[in-house]
């Protein structure tokens, strides 16, 4: 075992020099080399834990710094905390990880792992850094109980006032504030807070799949929905019918906006935020994951001076992500460019954005109309909802506008048939229309715990691979799951694409008011990639799963 002075003269803390003269004053005063390098001033308290943990091989962590995992804190009470002088602070490999300034304690440890029913991994932090992460991360059992014990029986409409006064309770703030940080760190999209007969549950969407973070007292309920009420600005006294509302807020420094929904059920109002998270809007397209192929095809559409382009897919489908990347590229100084979304989920720079307001008469064709009015070069319709609105967009295309909108519609090649069943005449689908984009998003495979496998032919073949590919027998990902993809075997997605050019042939088929089927295989002669195909290359890329594109690829 290297001697304690000789890892920090290998560090570069201390010099040989400082070293003898440390070990020259522990030999007079008989105390701890460690504690007279500190007293020096030679090295700080962190640098010593540090050297200490290296020196009895285990890991130091800096709790100032460190990313405390809110649910592991949550297994201990405070007093538990202090009185064996330990955190939680996360997970690992199905293990709890505890902070401890005396990882020497081992009955702490034994009495933990009996409390958590967890195996433990304790790593070492300074002891005034504990005692402060302890006060900062302490379990919110206690704040639970404080809020359900001040909220008892208030189950109906209440005084407004006392509402009011709740909702700026510490332990009501710091709970809703916890719900929101570990939503962001964990990289959900969607926090939903649902009330129940006896609880109140809340989970995170990640990855576009629910998990359940937390179950709390019914009681807590109208206090913590008034004061993300208050956040949002709305009215927190109207119980009876669904409201809308933005929380704008900064979490661990980035700029965070929450789009606030409220809808009441027979035991309260459901409350889901969506999490908008600014600094993602200035994604490039290569950042979203096609393939060359698909992404030469959709340039060539948005490089062009007019016609239309659709995005298409189901709601969660990263369509707005996908318009909004499209617009940084085309976002020049000599172009004027103008929105018409319902909502306005990003602002952007150098782009003029309209805000729908059906309240007022603000609909996407009256935005739409007046757009036209402003001497436009690129335009965003932020859904074709109704037929008007898809007529003036097609109108648009037809005049010399770059028009880029959203459908719902399955596929690329359904586009075309849905704007012809809306009313738009078949000619002017077809001349209007340049370019359709059907895309999906696919949980991406952890790269810490994926495995390469070499599966059977008959799952290949099953899974839609060519014979060639069958034959081959590549080896492919699998997921397995580890404590950095909180044991999914995914960690962020990445969009699947079919990018549909309309050609004549097309064309052809619009006015012809062809059937899907029969547009989807003229456009597969002429070069487009479906859905799956796109899907199964980036399983060979080792990106995705052949079971998690078969979730999202019909």
């Amino acid at each position: 075992m290297r001697s304690l002075g000789q890892i920090l003269v290998d560090r570069g803390l201390i010099s040989l020099e400082e070293l003898h003269a440390a070990e020259a004053e522990q030999r007079a005063s008989g105390r701890r080399l460690g504690r007279v390098l500190v007293d020096q001033k030679s090295v700080t308290e962190k640098d010593l834990v540090a050297a200490l943990a290296t020196q009895i091989g285990m890991t130091f962590v800096d709790l100032e710094d460190a990313e405390v995992d809110a649910r592991a804190t949550t297994l201990l009470s405070e007093k538990a905390m202090r009185r064996y002088g330990v955190l939680p602070i996360g997970f690992e490999d199905g293990r709890l990880v505890v902070a401890m300034s005396d990882p020497a304690n081992v009955v702490a440890v034994d009495d933990v792992r009996t409390m958590t029913k967890m195996e433990v991994k304790a790593v070492v932090a300074t002891k005034d850094d504990l005692s402060a992460a302890i006060g900062k991360y302490a379990s919110m059992s206690e704040d639970i109980e404080a809020i359900a014990e001040g909220l008892a029986g208030d189950q109906g409409d209440g005084d407004l006032a006392d509402l009011e006064a709740v909702t700026e309770d510490a332990p009501i703030v710091k709970f809703v504030n916890v719900l929101i940080t570990q939503a962001v760190a964990d990289g959900a999209s969607d926090i939903h807070i649902e009330p129940g007969e006896r609880e109140l549950r809340v989970r995170y969407r990640i990855d576009g799949v629910l998990h359940e973070v937390m179950k709390s007292p019914r009681s807590i309920q109208n206090g913590v929905i008034s004061r993300l009420k208050i956040m949002a600005d709305v009215d927190i006294a109207e119980r009876r019918i669904p409201q809308d509302g933005r929380i704008g807020l900064t979490v661990h420094g980035k700029q965070i906006d929450l789009r606030f929904s409220t809808l009441p059920t027979v035991y309260g109002e459901k409350v889901v935020m969506r999490i908008l998270d600014k600094t993602s809007v200035m994604l490039s397209l290569d950042d979203l994951g096609f393939l060359d192929h698909n992404l030469k095809r959709f340039e060539e559409a948005y490089r062009k001076p007019y016609g239309m382009i659709l995005v298409t897919g189901p709601t969660g489908s990263g369509k707005s992500t996908t318009l909004y990347a499209t617009l940084n590229v085309v976002n020049q100084e000599g172009v004027n460019i103008i929105t018409t979304e319902d909502p306005v989920e990003y602002r952007l720079p150098g782009i003029s954005q309209v805000q729908v307001n059906n309240k007022v008469g603000l609909s996407f064709a009256s935005a739409l109309r007046s757009i036209l009015r402003q001497d436009p070069d690129i335009v965003l319709v932020g859904e074709m909802r109704d037929r008007e609105t898809a007529q003036i967009g097609v109108e648009a295309a037809l005049t010399g506008h770059l028009v880029l909108s959203t459908l719902h519609t399955n596929d690329a090649p359904s586009a075309v048939t849905r704007l012809t069943e809306m009313g738009i005449e078949p000619f002017l689908v077809g001349s209007a229309v340049d370019c359709v984009l059907a895309q999906r998003l696919a949980r991406r495979v952890c790269s810490r715990c994926v495995e390469m496998v070499r599966p059977e032919a008959e799952l290949l073949k099953a899974a839609g691979f060519d014979d060639d590919i069958v034959d081959e027998r590549p080896e492919v990902p699998q997921a397995r799951g580890c404590s950095a993809c909180s044991k999914t075997g995914y960690r962020g997605r990445l969009a699947i694409h079919e990018v549909m050019t309309v050609t004549e042939e097309i064309e052809r088929l619009a006015v012809a008011r062809a059937s899907g089927e029969e547009i989807t295989r003229t456009a597969v002669e002429q070069g487009m990639r479906e859905l799956r195909e796109d899907g199964l290359a980036k399983v060979l890329l080792g990106r995705t799963t052949i079971e998690e594109i078969g979730r999202v690829v019909i």
